[in-house]
């Protein structure tokens, strides 16, 4: 049975868009899955890479177009300017830290609070929004106040293992074998993988 870490913020739009289909393929392959939520704009820093808002316009510009050309290969719902973005990432990876560990459908959490910041206009850092995800998505709404210095130390411990394993963006899937894939648009390469191709 194949293994993958999962490195994501969950801030990010292509985390969000590569939801379905990444689920999709870890259900193909019976894959196992360990949800690794982080700090993206720390990763950046320590990686070499440039929060959005600074990069060079010419970058700026094509990661929009190229955001709405994946929202409509996708066909997820999408708002280009999310009315809560950036926001603080904390509370959220939190909640799938502990959800994780209770056990249950972490990537359909994921998917919904990725969805509420790219699709619904919410803040992924309000309470109330992280306990409507975990509810809607099975687990107890009690999580998003549970574990939170194991949350908090889990997520710095993603950051860290992050940098030591090559990761330096959002989505990064990471096999058992230790080949990397980065970004929505290498999940099926990732499937390829799986099945043997390389």
């Amino acid at each position: 049975m194949p293994h993958i870490d999962y490195y994501f913020a969950t801030i990010s739009p292509f985390t969000y868009l590569a939801g379905p289909e990444f689920e999709a393929v870890v259900k193909k392959h019976g894959a196992t899955v360990t949800y690794k939520p982080l700090d993206i704009m720390g990763l950046f820093g320590r990686t070499g890479g440039i929060p959005p808002k600074d990069r060079h316009p010419n970058r700026q510009e094509y990661r929009l177009q190229d955001m709405r050309r994946r929202a409509i290969v996708t066909g997820l719902p999408f708002t280009m300017k999310p009315a809560h973005w950036p926001t603080n990432m904390a509370p959220s990876s939190y909640a799938i830290i502990a959800a994780q560990n209770a056990g249950g459908n972490v990537g359909a959490l994921v998917q919904a609070l990725t969805r509420s910041c790219w699709a619904d206009d919410k803040n992924i850092a309000d309470d109330d929004v992280i306990r409507a995800c975990l509810e809607e998505t099975g687990f107890d709404p009690a999580l998003a106040d549970s574990g939170m210095l194991e949350g908090a130390d889990t997520y710095a411990r993603n950051l860290e293992e992050a940098v030591a394993k090559g990761v330096f963006g959002a989505p990064f899937f990471i096999s058992d074998k230790d080949e990397r894939f980065w970004g929505q648009d290498r999940i099926d390469d990732l499937d390829r993988h799986l099945s043997g191709e390389f």
